[in-house]
Protein backbone atom coordinates (compact mmCIF):
# COMPACT_ATOMS: atom_id res chain seq x y z
CA UNK A 1 0.00 0.00 0.00
CA UNK A 2 1.57 3.62 -0.92
CA UNK A 3 1.48 6.25 1.52
CA UNK A 4 1.15 8.65 -0.60
CA UNK A 5 -1.83 7.19 -1.81
CA UNK A 6 -3.02 7.43 1.92
CA UNK A 7 -1.85 11.30 2.16
CA UNK A 8 -4.66 11.70 -0.88
CA UNK A 9 -7.13 9.88 0.40
CA UNK A 10 -6.61 12.22 3.67
CA UNK A 11 -6.51 15.64 1.69
CA UNK A 12 -9.75 14.85 -0.55
CA UNK A 13 -11.55 13.90 3.11
CA UNK A 14 -10.03 17.34 4.60
CA UNK A 15 -10.46 19.60 1.55
CA UNK A 16 -14.19 17.53 0.19
CA UNK A 17 -12.95 17.76 -2.99
CA UNK A 18 -11.25 16.07 -5.73
CA UNK A 19 -9.72 18.72 -7.91
CA UNK A 20 -8.86 21.17 -4.74
CA UNK A 21 -6.60 17.45 -3.63
CA UNK A 22 -4.98 17.86 -7.04
CA UNK A 23 -4.62 21.57 -7.33
CA UNK A 24 -2.86 20.88 -3.86
CA UNK A 25 -0.63 17.74 -5.03
CA UNK A 26 -0.01 19.58 -8.12
CA UNK A 27 -1.74 16.43 -9.61
CA UNK A 28 -4.66 15.94 -11.95
CA UNK A 29 -8.04 14.94 -10.75
CA UNK A 30 -7.83 11.91 -13.62
CA UNK A 31 -4.53 10.68 -11.15
CA UNK A 32 -6.22 11.65 -7.83
CA UNK A 33 -8.93 9.80 -8.62
CA UNK A 34 -6.69 6.73 -9.93
CA UNK A 35 -4.60 7.19 -6.63
CA UNK A 36 -8.18 6.71 -4.69
CA UNK A 37 -9.07 3.83 -6.99
CA UNK A 38 -5.48 1.70 -5.97
CA UNK A 39 -6.32 2.56 -2.71
CA UNK A 40 -9.74 1.12 -2.68
CA UNK A 41 -8.59 -2.04 -4.17
CA UNK A 42 -5.79 -2.57 -1.47
CA UNK A 43 -8.16 -1.91 1.48
CA UNK A 44 -11.12 -4.16 -0.38
CA UNK A 45 -13.27 -1.24 -0.07
CA UNK A 46 -14.82 2.26 -1.18
CA UNK A 47 -13.91 4.82 0.44
CA UNK A 48 -14.86 7.98 -0.87
CA UNK A 49 -18.42 8.83 -1.99
CA UNK A 50 -19.77 12.07 -4.69
CA UNK A 51 -22.31 13.94 -1.93
CA UNK A 52 -24.02 17.00 -3.90
CA UNK A 53 -20.65 19.21 -4.99
CA UNK A 54 -18.62 17.54 -2.17
CA UNK A 55 -17.21 14.12 -1.65
CA UNK A 56 -17.28 13.02 1.43
CA UNK A 57 -15.80 9.20 2.94
CA UNK A 58 -17.67 6.21 3.21
CA UNK A 59 -18.40 4.19 6.01
CA UNK A 60 -15.61 2.62 5.47
CA UNK A 61 -13.16 5.85 4.95
CA UNK A 62 -14.61 7.01 8.05
CA UNK A 63 -13.24 3.87 9.34
CA UNK A 64 -9.48 4.28 8.91
CA UNK A 65 -9.67 7.94 8.92
CA UNK A 66 -7.62 7.96 12.34
CA UNK A 67 -5.55 5.38 11.26
CA UNK A 68 -4.17 6.60 7.84
CA UNK A 69 -3.27 9.83 9.59
CA UNK A 70 -1.39 7.98 12.20
CA UNK A 71 0.90 6.41 9.62
CA UNK A 72 1.32 9.12 7.74
CA UNK A 73 2.42 10.89 10.94
CA UNK A 74 4.72 7.69 11.67
CA UNK A 75 6.10 7.34 7.94
CA UNK A 76 6.98 11.32 7.80
CA UNK A 77 8.59 10.89 11.24
CA UNK A 78 10.88 7.98 10.24
CA UNK A 79 11.70 10.49 7.36
CA UNK A 80 12.67 12.98 10.22
CA UNK A 81 14.69 10.54 11.93
CA UNK A 82 16.47 9.71 9.15
CA UNK A 83 17.08 13.08 7.93
CA UNK A 84 17.44 14.27 10.97
CA UNK A 85 20.59 16.54 10.09
CA UNK A 86 18.35 18.19 7.20
CA UNK A 87 15.23 20.08 7.36
CA UNK A 88 13.19 17.79 4.76
CA UNK A 89 9.73 17.40 5.25
CA UNK A 90 6.12 18.37 5.10
CA UNK A 91 4.33 20.90 7.55
CA UNK A 92 0.87 21.52 7.56
CA UNK A 93 0.38 25.33 8.46
CA UNK A 94 -2.92 27.48 8.53
CA UNK A 95 -2.75 31.14 7.95
CA UNK A 96 -5.91 34.32 8.74
CA UNK A 97 -6.56 35.81 5.65
CA UNK A 98 -5.32 39.06 6.05
CA UNK A 99 -1.81 37.42 6.36
CA UNK A 100 -1.98 34.99 3.32
CA UNK A 101 -1.56 38.28 0.79
CA UNK A 102 0.04 40.19 3.61
CA UNK A 103 3.35 38.44 4.52
CA UNK A 104 3.14 34.50 3.69
CA UNK A 105 4.42 35.27 0.54
CA UNK A 106 7.85 36.45 1.95
CA UNK A 107 8.02 33.46 4.29
CA UNK A 108 7.26 30.88 1.71
CA UNK A 109 10.02 33.12 -0.59
CA UNK A 110 12.56 33.01 2.34
CA UNK A 111 11.48 29.21 2.79
CA UNK A 112 12.24 28.19 -0.77
CA UNK A 113 15.55 29.82 -0.92
CA UNK A 114 16.69 29.32 2.46
CA UNK A 115 14.67 25.86 3.23
CA UNK A 116 14.44 23.53 0.08
CA UNK A 117 13.30 20.97 1.95
CA UNK A 118 10.62 21.86 3.75
CA UNK A 119 7.34 22.27 1.93
CA UNK A 120 4.26 23.84 3.38
CA UNK A 121 0.91 22.70 2.84
CA UNK A 122 -0.87 26.34 3.54
CA UNK A 123 -4.69 26.40 4.87
CA UNK A 124 -6.97 29.45 5.38
CA UNK A 125 -9.02 30.07 7.94
CA UNK A 126 -10.09 31.94 10.96
CA UNK A 127 -7.97 32.14 14.18
CA UNK A 128 -10.40 30.53 16.47
CA UNK A 129 -10.91 27.56 13.88
CA UNK A 130 -7.07 27.36 13.09
CA UNK A 131 -6.15 27.53 16.87
CA UNK A 132 -8.33 24.31 17.98
CA UNK A 133 -6.79 22.42 14.67
CA UNK A 134 -3.10 23.16 16.03
CA UNK A 135 -4.80 22.02 19.43
CA UNK A 136 -6.22 18.90 18.30
CA UNK A 137 -2.93 18.33 15.87
CA UNK A 138 -4.88 18.74 12.53
CA UNK A 139 -2.08 21.38 11.70
CA UNK A 140 1.60 21.97 12.70
CA UNK A 141 1.44 25.77 13.15
CA UNK A 142 -0.66 28.58 12.41
CA UNK A 143 -0.36 32.53 11.69
CA UNK A 144 -3.25 33.69 13.84
CA UNK A 145 -4.83 36.62 16.05
CA UNK A 146 -3.56 35.79 19.63
CA UNK A 147 -6.59 34.62 21.17
CA UNK A 148 -8.62 36.67 23.82
CA UNK A 149 -7.03 34.16 26.71
CA UNK A 150 -3.81 32.16 27.73
CA UNK A 151 -2.43 29.84 25.73
CA UNK A 152 -1.61 26.47 26.52
CA UNK A 153 1.84 26.02 28.35
CA UNK A 154 2.41 23.26 26.02
CA UNK A 155 2.31 25.48 22.43
CA UNK A 156 5.00 28.01 21.51
CA UNK A 157 3.78 31.63 21.02
CA UNK A 158 5.91 33.77 18.71
CA UNK A 159 4.24 37.67 18.05
CA UNK A 160 5.03 38.49 14.51
CA UNK A 161 3.38 42.04 14.46
CA UNK A 162 1.04 44.25 16.12
CA UNK A 163 -2.07 46.20 14.34
CA UNK A 164 -3.12 49.25 15.35
CA UNK A 165 -7.11 50.02 15.61
CA UNK A 166 -7.98 52.78 13.21
CA UNK A 167 -10.97 54.35 12.23
CA UNK A 168 -11.74 54.12 8.64
CA UNK A 169 -13.81 56.62 6.48
CA UNK A 170 -14.14 57.53 3.05
CA UNK A 171 -11.98 60.55 1.92
CA UNK A 172 -15.15 62.66 2.14
CA UNK A 173 -15.95 62.64 5.29
CA UNK A 174 -15.41 65.82 6.82
CA UNK A 175 -15.23 64.90 10.93
CA UNK A 176 -12.01 64.53 12.32
CA UNK A 177 -12.60 63.04 16.21
CA UNK A 178 -12.72 59.38 16.40
CA UNK A 179 -15.46 59.39 19.19
CA UNK A 180 -17.97 61.74 17.36
CA UNK A 181 -17.17 59.92 13.90
CA UNK A 182 -17.76 56.31 15.53
CA UNK A 183 -21.19 58.01 17.66
CA UNK A 184 -22.80 59.48 14.51
CA UNK A 185 -21.86 57.75 11.12
CA UNK A 186 -23.56 54.38 9.93
CA UNK A 187 -21.10 52.17 11.34
CA UNK A 188 -19.85 48.37 9.57
CA UNK A 189 -18.74 46.30 12.31
CA UNK A 190 -16.18 43.62 12.37
CA UNK A 191 -17.60 40.88 13.12
CA UNK A 192 -17.28 39.97 16.84
CA UNK A 193 -17.03 36.08 16.26
CA UNK A 194 -13.68 37.12 15.75
CA UNK A 195 -10.47 37.24 17.70
CA UNK A 196 -9.84 40.71 15.82
CA UNK A 197 -13.73 41.85 15.68
CA UNK A 198 -13.58 41.31 19.60
CA UNK A 199 -10.36 43.70 20.23
CA UNK A 200 -12.44 47.00 18.16
CA UNK A 201 -15.61 45.92 20.54
CA UNK A 202 -13.55 46.01 23.75
CA UNK A 203 -12.44 49.57 22.75
CA UNK A 204 -16.21 50.33 21.94
CA UNK A 205 -17.15 49.11 25.34
CA UNK A 206 -14.58 50.71 27.08
CA UNK A 207 -15.07 54.34 25.99
CA UNK A 208 -18.68 53.59 26.29
CA UNK A 209 -19.43 53.83 22.37
CA UNK A 210 -22.74 52.79 20.68
CA UNK A 211 -22.12 52.87 17.15
CA UNK A 212 -25.32 52.86 14.94
CA UNK A 213 -25.08 49.50 13.68
CA UNK A 214 -25.45 49.17 9.66
CA UNK A 215 -23.71 46.17 8.50
CA UNK A 216 -21.62 43.38 10.31
CA UNK A 217 -18.87 41.46 8.39
CA UNK A 218 -16.36 38.73 8.23
CA UNK A 219 -14.21 40.23 5.65
CA UNK A 220 -12.15 43.31 6.51
CA UNK A 221 -11.61 43.38 2.61
CA UNK A 222 -15.06 43.93 2.13
CA UNK A 223 -15.39 46.27 4.85
CA UNK A 224 -12.84 48.44 3.29
CA UNK A 225 -14.79 48.26 -0.20
CA UNK A 226 -18.42 49.50 1.71
CA UNK A 227 -16.49 52.14 3.46
CA UNK A 228 -14.48 53.19 0.29
CA UNK A 229 -18.45 53.59 -1.06
CA UNK A 230 -19.69 55.84 1.28
CA UNK A 231 -21.74 52.92 3.05
CA UNK A 232 -20.12 53.81 6.58
CA UNK A 233 -17.85 53.97 8.93
CA UNK A 234 -15.49 51.13 10.73
CA UNK A 235 -13.52 50.60 13.82
CA UNK A 236 -10.65 48.17 12.19
CA UNK A 237 -7.48 46.90 12.90
CA UNK A 238 -4.86 48.21 10.18
CA UNK A 239 -3.62 45.00 8.82
CA UNK A 240 -0.56 44.57 6.00
CA UNK A 241 -0.98 45.46 2.63
CA UNK A 242 -2.04 44.72 0.23
CA UNK A 243 -5.54 46.56 0.56
CA UNK A 244 -7.94 46.56 -2.18
CA UNK A 245 -7.56 48.90 -4.91
CA UNK A 246 -9.01 51.88 -6.45
CA UNK A 247 -10.92 53.37 -3.33
CA UNK A 248 -10.39 56.69 -1.72
CA UNK A 249 -9.81 56.03 1.84
CA UNK A 250 -8.79 57.56 5.37
CA UNK A 251 -6.73 56.11 8.02
CA UNK A 252 -7.69 57.78 11.63
CA UNK A 253 -5.37 56.22 14.58
CA UNK A 254 -7.30 55.97 17.69
CA UNK A 255 -5.32 56.73 20.75
CA UNK A 256 -5.10 54.30 23.84
CA UNK A 257 -6.65 51.50 22.16
CA UNK A 258 -5.55 47.92 21.92
CA UNK A 259 -4.09 46.11 19.24
CA UNK A 260 -4.61 43.47 17.50
CA UNK A 261 -1.34 41.10 18.00
CA UNK A 262 -1.09 38.48 14.74
CA UNK A 263 1.86 35.79 15.57
CA UNK A 264 2.57 31.64 15.18
CA UNK A 265 1.46 29.35 17.31
CA UNK A 266 2.81 25.70 17.02
CA UNK A 267 3.27 22.85 20.02
CA UNK A 268 6.49 22.75 21.68
CA UNK A 269 7.34 18.92 20.97
CA UNK A 270 6.46 17.13 18.16
CA UNK A 271 8.17 14.75 15.66
CA UNK A 272 8.41 18.34 13.48
CA UNK A 273 9.44 20.61 15.70
CA UNK A 274 12.34 21.21 13.79
CA UNK A 275 10.81 21.74 10.55
CA UNK A 276 7.90 24.05 12.61
CA UNK A 277 10.61 26.07 14.07
CA UNK A 278 12.70 27.04 11.14
CA UNK A 279 8.82 28.45 9.78
CA UNK A 280 8.88 29.97 12.79
CA UNK A 281 11.81 31.83 12.35
CA UNK A 282 11.55 32.61 8.85
CA UNK A 283 7.66 33.76 9.76
CA UNK A 284 9.62 36.31 12.78
CA UNK A 285 11.85 37.65 9.61
CA UNK A 286 10.14 38.35 7.38
CA UNK A 287 7.84 40.36 9.90
CA UNK A 288 10.38 42.49 10.56
CA UNK A 289 11.74 43.35 7.04
CA UNK A 290 8.24 44.20 6.57
CA UNK A 291 7.70 46.23 9.28
CA UNK A 292 10.96 48.21 8.06
CA UNK A 293 9.85 48.13 4.23
CA UNK A 294 6.94 49.93 5.59
CA UNK A 295 8.05 52.89 7.18
CA UNK A 296 10.66 53.79 4.00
Amino acid sequence: METRFLKTFLNVVELTSVAAAARLESLTPSAVVQRIRALEADVGAVLLRRSGHSTRPTEAGVAILEMARTLIEGTESLKAIATRNEEVGTIRVGVIHSMITGLLPEILTAMKETRPGILVDVQPGQSVDLYQKVLDGTLDAAILVEPPFAISKEHVWRELRRDRLIVLTSSTEQETDVQTILRQAPFIRYDRKHWGGRTAESYLRKEKLSPLDRYELDSLEAIVVLVGRGLGVSLIPDWLPPWPEGLRLRKIAVDGAPTRNVGVIYRQLSSKDRLVEAFSQEACKAAKAKELTLRL
